[in-house]
């Protein structure tokens, strides 16, 4: 259980990092563009919230369920299978969508320019032999 809070603890420093200065945070996240992603629990239905990088397609947003390259899913994608309504805080806006896992091509060519945008996500797939998953959030 140590662990769990130890993520939670980084999160919510992250998050209020985040919200304290318009959406920017320093670190390991210097200069990337990260959202707040606001998913709601799969079995609990409690409201989650996940500092993620994402990946702007001029409307939709996409987002990677890399989870540092581990071989199994991160929670906030099994809560968008479950519950694909999600919001998201970006910048000092928050704005709806809905989250779908993109497929073939489309996500073939977004995947492609986030690893070479920010090569640590080559490295993410290289640790595992799960397909990262790549979710396009639709702008409701």
């Amino acid at each position: 259980m140590e662990h769990m809070s130890d993520v939670n603890d980084w999160n919510s420093k992250i998050i209020e990092e985040f919200r304290a200065n318009g959406g920017k945070v320093g670190g390991q996240f210097e200069g990337a563009p990260l959202l707040l992603l606001h998913t709601t629990g799969a079995r609990t239905g409690t409201e989650r919230i996940n500092p993620i990088m994402y990946q702007d397609l001029g409307g939709p947003i996409a987002v990677f369920a890399s989870k540092a390259g581990a071989d199994t899913d991160p929670d906030w994608y099994r809560n968008i299978n479950a519950n694909p309504a999600v919001t998201a805080e970006i910048g000092t806006s928050t704005r709806s969508f809905n989250a779908r896992t993109a497929k073939g091509d489309e996500r073939e060519t977004i995947w492609t320019k986030q690893k070479k945008d920010y090569p640590g996500f080559a490295g993410y797939e290289e640790k595992t032999s799960r397909e990262i998953p790549v979710v396009v959030l639709d702008p409701i």
